[in-house]
């Protein structure tokens, strides 16, 4: 193996630990939840802090390397690791410091959601979050987040209140609503575009250490019942339940399931509630009585223990693959669409999850956080295959794709949540932000990481800068417009008439200068160079503004409201 030029100096410049393929946990440390992610970077920097990051950005950028994060590594993409590239691995910043008093909680970029959990939770606290807790904190938030809180406290994002952030050039900045807002706004949705991101402060809610749940199973024959009973229950949970209908999931081998049930396929529905058990008990007693299931689960549990209600069904090392929809409806006809498909897959570990969304989900706003998709949406359904190996995925790859296109249909549009998405598509993504969210965050990138040093993700280009004639880009503000460039020697801030804004005069764009003053439009194909009695000023004639022309002479300006005329 070829020695790296500066690898040596490097090991001495971080605090942390540098990885390269003569170091026998390299395997253990590129590997992906997603095993069939098999890449090999070059190298892994097990980043001790926010310096170790901006050194081992630098390093990488020196070589032309592509540079991937891991917080994670739970993603179905593995955006975490670059064939040949280098790795920030953030796996050792796992710390999690909790302020019950502000209801506040400050965690590192590489904890997991049970590392936050646990945290959390000793001060009956939590952060609404995911459903499995192997997931990375970083991924997730980024990305969005929602889980069982997500009625009751938002997405992950939305109670998010600051971050600290390493630049592709490498500062380390802390991004909040006072504080680079724009970059604070990016990060809440826009996933890993922006920076590496190595520390998140949120908000907390109260979340009692034991709460209830009610877990319902169907076997696949009644699988139109099912999936029409679970969207009743979605369409009508009150604000502090949670709930995730699963379709297609094999029964798991737990105590309260009969050994002869073991690995049965069937449907799912898992209600949790976070108020008393005489509210859960009134809330999942119609579910019993209008369909009769293969076996139930009622009672309380510790909320730890629900976060990792369905671990067991997405292993580390699986071999993944998934596309979802956004749904404001779940309709009959996309029910009977997804009971005939699922006879088709090939593995027993694929299945397809649905998630009700609403609540406080729904009160936030379009545009307060760079969330990609709608806040109207209602339903999110995720086609997922899990294969035990990549002979199997192959299979159910297209399996998911046929599915996907079939639901299709009832879909408002064909992006989705980015979080679950295996293939970054750049037209999808667009759909998914929306032209305003997706040319306000380009704008972001282009300042903050202008040569897309951030690009294993679902991918935001950087807006093109306008370079003008012999010069560079410029970036900066003009009267509080952008400055796009330069215009007789002035700072272009946008157009006017065609012509490019350098600045204001009279309340009006400036667009060039005559006579050593600005130009501010045209009058009798002449420049207009201010105004004078409401009429525009062409010029100067003695010591009086010229207005316009009669025959080939000026016409002056007026003086206590008299008439134009000859100078």
């Amino acid at each position: 193996m070829a020695q790296i030029p500066g690898l040596d100096v490097f090991r001495i410049q971080v605090t942390g630990r540098v990885i390269d393929e003569s170091d026998p946990d390299y395997d253990a440390a590129r590997s992906m939840w997603n095993g069939n992610i098999d890449r090999r970077p070059a190298v892994i920097v097990r980043c001790a802090g926010p310096a170790d990051v901006a050194a081992a950005i630098a390093f990488g950028r020196q070589r032309g390397w592509v540079i991937s994060v891991r917080g994670g590594a739970h993603g179905s993409w593995g955006a975490a690791v670059a064939e040949g590239g280098l790795m920030i691995d953030l796996s050792d910043l796992r710390g999690v410091s909790v302020d019950p008093g502000s209801r506040r909680a400050w965690c590192g970029g590489g904890a997991t959601l049970a590392d936050l959990d646990a945290a959390t939770q000793r001060y009956g606290l939590a952060v609404p979050s995911g459903m499995v807790s192997h997931t990375g904190v970083g991924g997730l938030t980024l990305g969005g987040g929602f889980g069982w809180l997500t009625r009751q406290a938002g997405l992950t994002v939305d109670n998010l209140l600051s971050a600290e952030v390493v630049t592709a050039d490498g500062r380390t900045l802390r991004a909040s609503a006072s504080s680079h807002p724009e970059l604070f706004w990016a990060l809440r949705g826009g996933g890993g575009n922006f920076g590496v991101v190595t520390g998140f402060e949120f908000r907390l809610h109260e979340v009692s250490p034991l709460v209830h749940l009610g877990l319902f199973f169907w076997g696949l024959e009644q699988g139109t019942q099912a999936l029409r009973l679970g969207r009743q229950v979605i369409t009508s949970l009150p604000r502090d339940a949670g709930c995730l209908l699963v379709a297609g999931l094999p029964a798991p081998p737990v105590p309260f399931v009969s050994t002869r049930h073991h690995g049965t396929p069937g449907h799912a529905l898992a209600v949790a509630g976070f108020g008393s058990a005489h509210e859960h008990t009134r809330l999942i007693t119609p579910i019993r009585r209008a369909l009769s299931p293969l076996f139930e689960f009622l009672g309380p549990l510790p909320y730890t223990e629900l976060q990792k209600l369905f671990d067991a069904a997405a292993p580390w090392g699986v071999h993944a693959y998934e596309k979802n929809l956004y749904l404001h409806q779940f309709p009959d006809e996309a029910i009977t669409t997804l009971t005939e498909h699922l006879p088709g897959k090939n593995s027993p570990m694929s299945f397809v999850q649905i998630f009700g969304l609403g609540g406080a989900f729904a009160e936030v706003a379009e545009q307060e956080t760079a969330f990609g998709g709608s806040r109207s949406t209602r339903f999110v359904l995720n086609v997922r295959a899990l294969a035990p190996d990549a002979e199997q995925l192959t299979a159910d790859r297209a399996w998911v794709r046929s599915l996907w296109q079939a639901l299709l249909p009832h879909a408002h549009d064909s992006g989705g949540y980015i979080n679950f998405m295996t293939d970054h598509d750049e037209d999808r993504i667009r759909i998914t932000y929306g032209s305003e969210k997706y040319q306000r965050l380009a704008h972001i990138k282009a300042h903050y990481d202008p040569d897309n040093v951030f690009r294993t993700n679902a991918n935001i280009k950087p807006a093109p800068q306008l370079t003008p004639a012999g010069g560079s880009p410029i970036a900066g503000t003009a009267d509080g417009s952008p400055i796009a460039g330069t215009a007789d020697g002035s700072p272009i801030a946008g157009t006017a008439d065609g012509s490019p804004i350098a600045g204001t005069a009279d309340g009006s764009p400036i667009i060039g200068t005559a006579d050593g003053s600005p130009i501010i439009g045209t009058a009798d194909g002449s420049p207009i160079i201010g105004t004078a009695d409401g009429s525009p000023i062409i010029g100067t004639a003695g010591s009086s503004p010229i207005i316009g022309t009669a025959g080939s002479s000026p016409i002056a300006g007026t003086a206590g409201g008299a008439r134009p005329g000859r100078p």
